[in-house]
């Protein structure tokens, strides 16, 4: 008899449930992740000959005990959180959670929908999602040094200094304050110590952008050619991708992203309005590709410009931008995966693509599509993402 087991991970214990093919709870447990807490709830499993293991969250809360099934040799589905919210709304009448209920609602989740994505494990990207990860850590620590440099600065300079401030224009601009008073000497010494940590850590942002790049380029992949999508880009989107062919289409890409507009219309009025759904990480990495494309003479301000002459607002215009942006993407993604997979071990990669920037023109299919409907293709393994 086939079961799925249900889950609802924590950092510290999982609510398991296992149900048959009718939806019947066969059992029910609550287990801790150490060593040996997972112990017993692999066993409590293993009861189970034929058994799939439903995890809600797999790039997220639940990552780390969904690798540990997979490394165990467990097959392991990723159940998206508002799947199962969905579902105990509509089980319970409420949104109350309580873990057994969300054990429940991701097992009949992974009961009633075959297009859940299979998790698998892919070292590299494992380690470009790691990666990854620490290069936004990085960029988030910069800012906030940057700021605090900046309001040192105020205090010590008439007008501060300029907005895009390197560490040796810091530093030169400290060299010429020479304050008397103790106030005055103490944030000098403090505006130094975060010019030392801001060189601190523009070494290691060029560090992390090396490794990035390599590992990008090892892949195989040409995202980089792109205008707008440096080493960082490229490597998240590949590591939180994973196998883009799980994606039946450009469509089905576009609203996992959050660019696909949401249909708002009403009645007699027709019109769409903004996604806040979606990967977030993979949405501000195409923000910023449509960001640089707009500060240059690419065609992306081309078909920017073209949409504002037709009456669009400029957040209207990027929306579209961002939108056919995401169908490049997609496009490159798809034919570096089908390169890849034709040169297979040992095999010839070929030439590299040129860029799809011909894909952005404003006569090329539409780009302002809403979400798309329900999904009928079949579960595609999907590689590990970084959280």
């Amino acid at each position: 008899m086939s079961v799925i087991i249900g889950m609802d991970p924590h950092k510290r214990s999982a609510t398991i449930e296992v149900v048959d093919e009718r939806g019947r709870v066969l059992a029910v447990g609550r287990f801790g992740t150490d060593k040996a807490g997972y112990a017993g709830m692999l066993a409590a499993g293993r009861k189970y000959p034929d058994r799939v293991w439903a995890v809600e969250g797999c790039n997220g809360i639940g990552k780390h005990i969904a690798h540990r099934l997979v490394h165990d040799g467990e097959t392991v589905l990723d159940v998206p959180a508002k799947l199962s919210a969905q579902v105990r709304v509509f089980a319970t009448g409420n949104g109350r959670k309580t873990d057994p209920v969300d054990a429940h609602s991701v097992a009949m989740v992974a009961l009633h929908s075959p297009n859940l994505v299979q998790v698998q494990l892919d070292p590299d990207l494992q380690v470009m999602g790691m990666l990854a990860d620490r290069r936004d850590e990085l960029g988030r620590a910069r800012t906030q040094t940057i700021n605090r440099l900046h309001r040192l600065l105020l205090e010590l300079l008439p007008g501060g200094a300029k907005k895009f401030l390197s560490a040796a224009q810091a530093r030169a601009l400290i060299a010429t304050v020479k304050p008397r008073d103790i106030v005055g000497k103490t944030r000098r010494r403090l505006a130094v110590e975060l010019i030392s940590e801001l060189e601190g850590i523009d070494k290691k942002i060029k560090a992390a952008e090396k490794d990035l790049k390599e590992l990008v380029n090892a892949r195989g992949s040409t995202l980089m050619e792109l205008h707008g999508i440096g080493p960082s880009g490229a490597a998240r989107l590949l590591a939180d991708v994973a196998d883009i062919s799980r994606f039946a289409d450009r469509d089905r890409f576009a609203s996992w992203n959050g660019t696909a507009p949401l249909d708002a219309s009403s009645g007699d009025q027709k019109r769409h309005r903004l996604s806040r759904a979606g990967n977030r990480r993979i949405n501000r990495t195409l923000h910023i590709m449509a960001v640089v494309q707009l500060r240059n003479p690419t065609q992306g301000r081309a078909y920017f410009d073209a949409k504002k002459a037709t009456g669009k607002t400029s957040m209207e215009a990027m929306r579209a931008l961002k939108r056919r942006l995401s169908n490049v993407v997609y496009a490159r993604m798809v034919a570096d995966q089908n390169r890849r997979q034709a040169a297979g071990p040992g095999g010839q990669s070929g030439t590299t693509l040129q860029s799809s920037v011909t894909d952005l023109t404003p006569d090329i299919g539409p780009s302002d599509k809403p979400l798309p409907g329900p999904a009928t293709n079949h579960p595609k393994p999907l590689a590990s993402a970084a959280p």
